[in-house]
């Protein structure tokens, strides 16, 4: 069986000019990264303010386990089998970090025959995005700096510094760190820290951003640290604005990629699911919104994480609205939910019990499945689920998922193979999708912006992840107090939790209820729009495993990458 690089690589790639005009894009709408990938100018969404929208679809999928849902596949797959049965379709991908890509997880372009392409190239520098996010939040970072050295005129708290440094790797070595020794040229000593660059507020800014006022906008309300008095300061006191501008202005236009059997994907922004939105770019879904009849998204981890703030955060600020959701599944991931066995991150699992018929335990794992169906539709759109088929799954395990996924509510359920047919693995999903899109839908936010910070993070234990409460932590109710003397009250809440369990304890698998969150800080992203909570231990730089997968890569004498996934 070929790997995915050597599926990616065996493809014969059309030029981005004819993946571009496929749209609408004219050359002129473009600016070109080499043959096969492309930049779109910011221009064209004037152009086509006035044409009416596409349908808006989502991939999201149940609680994720270490073996893989396979959302990302689903979404290339999706889109292309839209294409086989002649939909105009678009489909909407954020950008993979570098990081996980030399780690564990690995990288973001899809696998199988649902790939898309060119999957080297997107996987490492790409159009050069993430660069010029880490540029611009460290240039952040050493101006906050220079300035307490400066003499500090603006008075931060060397305690209440909020704006650490990234990078765009696992390093788990820098996730704290001491900076400023070495004596007075070398700055003021204090405790500072690394995130990996997904989770920087400018990246979670640059996808939630609808044009370059906004992100100007926008990047003046970083909250970069307090003052004695626990006053804030931001950004744009700092006067570093049109800097982070001058280094942003390519990155804000997303780019334009092809999948492997030639559908258009536009591949931008990529913010963590756990303290962002988990989304791709909102200024890529409104431009493939106005050029197709169908944008396929894809939202970061479990429903509970990415889809929830598609809906609250995402979807809130920028006026997007789905027509369906679709929620990928496993047979396996079901059963590990139900206690067929236990899966443990670089553990190998009993084959036998992974692949061993277990109907009750797949039933059981259910569960999780029908809370995720249930948020979908309290949402107010309707949902479809695709079962993600491997050649162990039985029929009985298959007819067990149906039986329960529909009678919570999904308008069908669907078993694919678009990892190993690609589009034509999918066609009946697609079929499925196009139904579902013609229901009516009326977006649902789960809490009032308006009310109490208190209120909003209990509305979303309770009635995303089945939850009881909230714990309050003496910090997270000093920084509530801040938020609300900053005017930062009535914005939507983002929860920075496990992606493992619909609870805060990644040792709850399948349907936990009744259990009580423990929010240890609150922590401002005013420039993006929203305050997060961290829930529990969080981490925001991952390190690498004991074998990671940069161990596996090479480049031959001809410059060809090997051992890439």
């Amino acid at each position: 069986m070929k790997s995915d690089i050597e599926i990616a690589q065996s493809v014969t790639m059309q030029p981005i000019v004819r993946i571009a005009e496929k749209i609408g894009l004219n050359r002129g709408d473009i600016e070109l990264y080499g043959d096969y990938k492309a930049k779109i100018k910011l221009d064209v969404m004037e152009r086509l303010k006035n044409r009416s929208d596409g349908k808006y679809v989502f991939v999201t999928a149940i609680t994720p386990t270490p073996l893989g849902e396979g959302k990302t596949v689903v979404n290339i797959g999706l889109s292309q089998a839209l294409a086989k049965i002649g939909k105009n379709v678009i489909s909407t991908l954020r950008e993979p970090s570098m990081g996980p890509v030399f780690g564990i997880k690995g990288g973001a372009t899809g696998g199988g025959y649902s790939q898309v392409l060119p999957m080297e190239d997107i996987n490492l520098h790409f159009t050069g995005d993430f660069h010029a996010i880490t540029a611009a939040h460290n240039l952040m970072a050493a101006v906050v700096d220079n300035h307490l050295h400066k003499g500090n005129p603006l008075g931060f708290d060397i305690n209440n510094v909020f704006w650490n440094r990234v990078i765009d790797m696992n390093d788990r070595a820098l996730r704290q760190i001491v900076i400023g020794l070495g004596g007075h040229n070398n700055g003021v000593p204090r405790q500072s820290s690394f995130d990996i660059t997904a989770a920087s507020e400018i990246m979670a800014i640059l996808a939630l951003a609808e044009n370059f006022s906004d992100l100007r906008q926008r990047l003046e309300r970083i909250f970069v640290g307090a003052t004695r008095e626990k006053k804030g300061i931001r950004a744009g006191s700092l006067k570093v604005v049109g800097a982070l501008l001058a280094l942003l202005k390519d990155a804000i236009k997303p780019n334009l990629v092809q999948t492997i059997e030639g559908v258009p994907c536009i591949m931008h922004a990529g913010p963590f699911a756990n303290i962002a939105t988990g989304n791709n770019s909102v200024i890529a879904d409104k431009i493939a919104l106005k050029f197709a009849d169908y944008v396929v998204t894809e939202c970061g981890f479990g429903a509970d994480c990415g889809a929830e703030k598609l809906i609250n955060i995402k979807c809130r600020q920028s006026g997007l609205r789905p027509s369906a959701g679709v929620i990928v599944a496993t047979v396996k991931a079901l059963k590990m939910h139900g206690g067929g066995f236990e899966a443990v991150p670089g553990k190998k699992i009993d084959k036998t019990l992974l692949e061993k018929e277990n109907v009750d335990a797949v039933a059981k794992g259910c569960e999780n499945l029908q809370k995720h169906i249930e948020n979908i539709i309290g949402f107010g759109v309707p949902v479809v689920v695709a079962i993600n088929k491997f050649t162990s799954d039985t029929e009985n395990e298959i007819r067990a998922i149906k039986e329960i996924a529909t009678k919570t509510g999904a308008e069908t359920v669907v078993p694919i193979d678009v990892w190993g047919k690609g589009g034509a693995g999918g066609t009946e999903l697609a079929e499925a999708v196009v139904a579902a899109c013609q229901k009516s839908s009326s977006i649902r936010f789960t809490y009032d912006v308006n009310d109490s910070i208190e209120n909003k993070l209990t509305a979303v234990v309770r009635n995303i992840y089945g939850g009881k409460e909230i714990k309050l932590s003496k910090l997270a109710k000093l920084k509530i107090k801040i938020a609300k003397d900053e005017a930062m009250e009535n914005i939507p809440v983002c929860i920075a939790k496990t992606h493992l369990s619909l609870s805060h304890d990644p040792a709850l698998k399948g349907c936990p209820k009744n259990f009580t969150v423990p929010i240890d800080d609150i922590r401002f992203s005013a420039g993006a729009g929203f305050l997060y909570a961290i829930a529990g231990e969080m981490m925001t730089m991952p390190g690498l495993p004991s074998v990671p997968s940069s161990e596996l890569i090479d480049v031959d004498e001809r410059g060809q990458i090997t051992g890439l996934f």
